[in-house]
């Protein structure tokens, strides 16, 4: 009797049984495949022909690819090794890198200060990219561009002494009238910059023309991915905040201030950029002093900032106007003044729905630097089309080189859209 009691009483479990894994139907690999390719029979007879599209060019690429060469000295030497067979001659790459990243001027023993600084170059852009990091490190941000000039060109450090010394001039009147109206400011500051630029320049000249750290690189002898690189960056760092202040110009209750920015923006959008860099090449030195040495990359650099600073414009005035009314009747509500507003509640709303806009046209920018070809500068893709496959040794190469380019170019834009991607999805754009 006993016994069977014992047996009737129900047993309750004193610990958790597993957790087991889901079915193979409901998630992991099985269930992607169901979702995303084979959802209906639309989809999977895509699915089929796509990837027997991508079957057929991986069977014609990748025997090319791994049967190709890497230690000929020429395109001639690559086909008498292969005897008619199909391969790739990879051995322009190793013969020729040095002219694809860093043109064929530069001078060979001074490769190490552009490779300096491009590992700089991510020191700098780290606080400014991950805002998580300590804000101190944005001084060494700030100093990055005047040690970049100081290592790339060479020459007297005192240029871009002089030149941080504009930087802090401009940023001392933007300072001061800023709390009067936001575009008076940031353009009177540019201008405070300029003199002083301008009032440093003659100093050098007079007190320090034979006093150079480094040897000296004239602008004319920059090239390859290098000269690409400095482009980009350079044009995109300086076209954000202008093209900021134009947006708000454009905004401005100033008339003055409000057409100047309008006529610029309308402009310099109607104009193609090639205009432009032949402008910068040939009309732009009219527009400086006669005495005045002003070399084309420089040029160059003030030509693409305004294009692509017109267009930035346009991306931050279309993320003003999304901003509802309530935004802008909360920070007069609270006392702010215009500077104050647009600093802590305005601005950081709308350049956060402008993010893929900005970043749409700093990938363009990017790529658009190989337009400096046209005007006789050897970037990457001038490189190729000039004295590369110029030459008899590799003259018939095209393959190998403009798929290297490719590559490159793609491995930087590919990680700009990346990290938009999780700039969106570490501010909640879509929900804020």
């Amino acid at each position: 009797m006993s016994d069977t009691h014992e047996q009737s009483i129900a047993f309750v479990r004193t610990t958790e049984i597993p957790q087991q894994p889901a079915p193979t139907r409901v998630a992991g690999p099985v269930k992607w495949l169901q979702e995303n390719l084979f959802a209906t029979w639309q989809n999977a007879l895509l699915t089929v022909v796509a990837g027997y599209v991508i079957f057929l060019a991986l069977n014609a690429t990748l025997p090319w690819i791994w049967g190709g060469l890497w230690t000929t000295s020429s395109l001639t030497a690559c086909r008498e090794i292969l005897q008619g067979q199909s391969a790739a001659c990879f051995s322009v790459l190793t013969e020729r890198w040095h002219q694809l990243l860093f043109g064929f001027k530069y001078p060979a023993e001074y490769y190490w200060r552009p490779t300096l600084a491009l590992v700089l170059m991510f020191f700098a852009l780290a606080p400014v990219l991950f805002f998580d990091l300590p804000r101190k490190l944005l001084i060494f941000t700030a100093l990055f561009p005047f040690i970049t000039y100081w290592l790339v060109w060479g020459g007297t450090i005192w240029v871009p002494v002089f030149a941080l010394a504009g930087f802090i001039a401009g940023y001392l009147v933007y300072a001061r009238f800023v709390a009067q109206n936001f575009a008076l400011g940031f353009f009177g500051g540019v201008a405070a910059a300029g003199l002083t630029w301008y009032i440093g320049g003659f100093i050098v000249a007079a007190i320090a023309p034979e006093v150079p750290i480094l040897g000296s690189v004239p602008s004319r002898d920059l090239g390859g991915f290098m000269l690409n690189l400095m482009l980009g960056l350079t044009c995109v760092s300086l076209s954000i905040p202008l093209g900021i202040a134009l947006a708000l110009g454009r905004q401005s209750s100033m008339p003055l201030i409000k057409w100047i920015c309008v006529i610029f923006i309308e402009f310099i959008r109607g104009v193609p950029l090639i205009t432009l860099l032949f402008v910068a090449s040939v009309m732009l030195a009219y527009f400086f002093p006669p005495e005045a040495t002003v070399d084309l990359f420089l040029r160059v650099v003030i030509m693409i900032t305004m294009f692509s600073a017109a267009y930035i414009a346009e991306v931050i005035r279309g993320g003003l106007a999304a901003l509802p009314k309530g935004q802008y009747e909360a920070a007069n509500s609270l006392g702010l003044d215009y500077a104050q507003a647009m600093r802590l509640i305005i601005l950081p709303q709308a350049l956060k729905i402008s993010i893929p806009g900005i970043v749409n046209i700093a990938v363009g920018l990017f790529k658009d630097t190989t337009l400096v070809s046209v005007i006789s500068m050897f970037d990457m893709v001038g490189m190729i089309r000039g004295p590369i496959l110029a030459s008899t040794d590799w003259n018939g190469v095209y393959w190998e080189l403009f798929g290297f380019a490719a590559l490159l170019f793609f491995v930087v834009c590919y990680g700009i859209s990346q990290y938009s991607q999780w700039l969106e999805r570490r501010l909640a754009t879509d929900h804020r």
